[in-house]
C-alpha cells in the first residue's frame, strides 16, 4: 500500500512516534499491509453477547453485549455499567483471531470456536460464578 503525506502524518500524530520510531514503522511491509486494509476494519464491529451467566459477582447476564470496534477498541457507550476484567481478558484472543481471519479475508463468523468465559469455574466446582460469551462480527452501525 502507498501511503501519502496526510495518512502518514496521521499514524505518527495518533501513536506519538518520533521519526526514527515513524520509519521503523513504514519499513515493515506487515504495517503497511494492515493500512491497507483498515476501511475493512472500520466497518465492523465485534459483539460478544453472553450466552450463559451465574453468579457473576459483576452481575453480568445472558443477553449483556460486550462490543469492540474492528480495532479491538471498546466501545463504551453500548457496554454494561459494569464489566469483569475477567471477561475482558478471556475475549482478546477471539478479537485477534477473527482480525486475522478478516485479513486474510475469510469471514470471522465461520470460525469454528467462537465461544469463551472467564475462569472462574463456578460456585459447584469451587469459584463464585462464571460466564460464557459467544463472538459475532456484524457490519458497522452508523450513527
Amino acid at each position: 500500500m502507498k501511503v501519502d503525506e496526510a495518512m502518514e502524518n496521521a499514524i505518527r500524530k495518533h501513536f506519538a512516534y518520533t521519526d526514527e520510531e515513524m520509519k521503523v514503522f513504514m519499513d515493515n511491509p506487515r504495517n503497511l499491509d494492515v493500512l491497507g486494509k483498515a476501511p475493512l476494519f472500520a466497518s465492523k464491529t465485534m459483539v460478544f453477547e453472553v450466552v450463559d451467566a451465574h453468579g457473576c459477582s459483576s452481575q453480568h447476564k445472558k443477553g449483556d453485549k460486550l462490543c469492540f470496534d474492528g480495532a479491538g477498541n471498546l466501545l463504551t457507550k453500548r457496554a454494561p455499567d459494569r464489566i469483569c476484567i475477567y471477561a475482558l481478558s478471556a475475549i482478546s484472543g477471539l478479537i485477534f483471531a477473527a482480525g486475522e481471519l478478516l485479513m486474510a479475508g475469510i469471514d470471522p463468523n465461520e470460525m469454528r470456536f467462537k465461544r469463551t468465559g472467564c475462569f472462574d469455574v463456578g460456585v459447584k466446582c469451587g469459584g463464585w460464578g462464571r460466564i460464557v460469551m459467544e463472538l459475532k462480527v456484524e457490519d458497522r452501525q452508523r450513527g
